[in-house]
């Protein structure tokens, strides 16, 4: 099998260090991650990480079945680059006067989407989202052109097929509804009940 970049999509709790568990099962198979994002999902209490290696499918598929192992991950999807819609986000840092006196700064600006965030007498830093490639390749064109500063995001994915992991959560909970929580009746009675 070849290696190709996929993207993993995990639901888990939002508890005390997940990050830190999800990793050691990367580093003990000695697999790099390229690119970690972790953010609340649409379901409420439920935090999405989303990380991007490059492994064969067979590697990456034992990988999900052994991170949904871990207690607080509910579910661990795995997809290749043409099965999701993704983004990465990148900040420049420009000299102004560069980018006011010099024409074809503004022309490549633009033609990438870029837009600026912050003006001042000594730097502008624009903003722009794109695929990995796009943004190396402004980021190359900037060097070029005085580039101060320079930083690109994590990615962010949407799997182009799913429903959604909060419809899931509500379909689950219909074939498997929770028991009925039953109030205690010596609650709040402490002082009657263990009384001599």
């Amino acid at each position: 099998m070849e290696k190709q970049e996929y993207t993993i999509t995990l639901y888990t709790e939002n508890s005390i260090g997940m990050i830190g568990r999800i990793s050691t099962i990367f580093s003990r198979r000695k697999i790099n991650i390229e690119s970690l994002n972790t953010s609340p999902s649409e379901a409420e209490g439920i935090h999405r990480f989303t990380l991007v290696i490059h492994e064969t499918e067979d590697v990456v598929h034992k990988l999900c079945r052994q991170i949904e192992k871990q207690v607080e991950v509910l579910k661990a999807y795995y997809n290749t680059n043409d099965e999701v819609i993704w983004q990465e986000q990148a900040l420049y840092k420009v000299p102004t006067d560069v980018v006011t006196e010099k024409a074809p700064v503004e022309r490549l600006l633009r033609q990438y989407g870029a837009s600026a965030v912050v003006i001042r007498n000594d730097y502008t830093v624009f903003e722009t989202a794109g695929h990995r490639e796009e943004i190396d390749a402004l980021t190359e064109a900037l060097a070029e052109y005085n580039l101060i500063e320079f930083v690109r995001s994590a990615r962010i994915a949407i799997i182009k097929d799913s429903e959604g992991f909060h419809k899931k959560l509500k379909e689950f909970e219909e074939m498997e509804p929770a028991e009925e929580v039953v109030e205690n009746r010596y609650l709040n009675k402490q002082d009657k009940v263990f009384t001599m």
